[in-house]
């Protein structure tokens, strides 16, 4: 219902301050939130108020709490029944917050706030007093479900894979150390992307991925068909070990980025062109030629940046044995990559994190909120689908649904 059904001009225009307005908006939620009660209480009976039914439960009066709105502190009314078993959704028992309050202290946190920094803000914005303490009783409800997010069933099947990982500073016994947030994003077979988890570990390594595949095993996975990752010494055998039917791709755009690292600023530019010659060719065939032409021309000025090519070639070219449309997404890790940089949007504000919890809350928040808007297909899905089908055959259609 639109709010000029309801409240009219004329009563709006009776106001003269923004208090008069929110001490009437404040009287309009507690009514609100008193009458959802009374509706819930109906439906707990079974009966509407005054309706005299000889059912074994009824009314008992009422009894007063103080709750926590966005629109401040206030006393309600909360039905009450005669065996005590009313208990109310909306403001549930032993609690003296409205949810309203408790998602914005989540969504605050999810942004990187320290929990002092979200008990003032709350308090300049609401005029609500919330103590750090009730703050991190609220934040810690969410490693429940990280746990449960982290330990949910996942596909048969993902027809593309992504990984990577994003380093954060993590206290530990009195030091300041660098930690890993391993991420895998997936391709399912409706075309919608999905983050299959989080994973948490010292320096990025071959034999911590191990763990994170044999734990997207362990949760359903048979089959990943493409997987999209840097180039980690070691990565794509560790890939092979759990998913040895894989197809792995080592990301384009890490490999420009390391050949580049020796390369002096005044050769980048012609260097990286003659780099665009090799993995913008049309075929594998045309990519050799290219990459001799390049190796002749930079190999004895720049040999570990040539070297790096011709060591990872066949994860380099994987891309070329499928049709244009799926070698559009699956030759680099930018996907992933935007992910990380909008979680680093949202924990910019924590040079550290405290514990290995704290780090691991804070992302888990983060990606749901960057991934909000991951309900559609990618582009192109019906044509996409249809290669993938053609390209696989039964190794991917054994998994299809009806």
């Amino acid at each position: 219902m639109d709010s000029k059904d309801f409240i009219s001009d004329e009563i709006l225009k009776q106001f003269k301050t923004g208090d008069e307005l929110m001490s009437f908006l404040t009287s309009i939620q507690k009514r609100g939130i008193e009458k959802i009660l009374e509706g819930e209480m109906d439906s707990h009976l079974g009966y509407e108020k005054h309706d005299k039914t000889g059912a074994p439960n009824s009314r008992n009066g009422f009894s007063n709490k103080k709750i926590k709105t966005s629109f401040g502190e206030d006393s309600i009314q909360v039905p009450r029944d005669r065996d005590g078993s009313f208990s109310p959704m909306l403001v549930p028992k032993r609690k003296g917050m409205a949810e309203g309050i408790e998602n914005i202290i989540i969504s605050l946190y999810s942004r990187g706030m320290s929990n002092s920094d979200i008990e003032n803000q709350i308090r300049d914005l609401y005029n609500v007093e919330v103590s750090t303490s009730t703050i991190s009783r609220i934040t810690n409800a969410i490693t429940e479900d990280i746990v449960a997010w982290q330990n949910r069933p996942l596909e048969d099947v993902y027809l593309i894979v992504w990984l990577d990982g994003i380093v954060f500073k993590v206290r530990e016994q009195s030091k300041v150390i660098n930690k890993t947030i391993y991420i895998a994003i997936g391709l399912r077979q409706d075309g919608i992307k999905e983050v299959l988890g989080l994973w948490l570990g010292r320096k990025e390594s071959s034999s911590f991925w191990m763990s994170v595949l044999t734990d997207m095993k362990a949760r359903g996975v048979n089959d990943i068909l493409i997987t999209a990752t840097d180039n980690l010494n070691g990565f794509t055998e560790t890939i092979k070990t759990v998913f040895p039917q894989s197809n792995t791709q080592i990301c384009i755009v890490h490999q420009i980025r390391n050949a580049c690292k020796f390369v002096s600023y005044k050769d980048r530019k012609p260097f990286t062109a003659d780099m665009k010659k090799i993995y913008g060719a049309p075929t594998k065939q045309s990519a050799e030629a290219a990459f001799k032409d390049f190796a002749m021309t930079w190999e004895d000025k720049y040999p570990y940046s040539v070297q790096s090519w011709r060591t990872n070639w066949d994860e380099l070219t994987t891309f070329f044995g499928f049709p244009v449309e799926i070698r559009k997404i699956m030759y680099t890790t930018n996907l992933i990559e935007n992910l990380n940089g909008k979680i680093r949007k949202y924990t910019k504000n924590k040079l550290s994190f405290p514990t290995d919890e704290s780090v691991m809350k804070s992302v888990y928040l983060a990606v749901q909120e960057a991934t909000r808007k991951w309900s559609m297909p990618i582009h192109n899905w019906g044509v996409i689908t249809n290669q993938f089908i053609i390209i696989f055959g039964a190794r991917l259609t054994k998994y299809m649904k009806a």
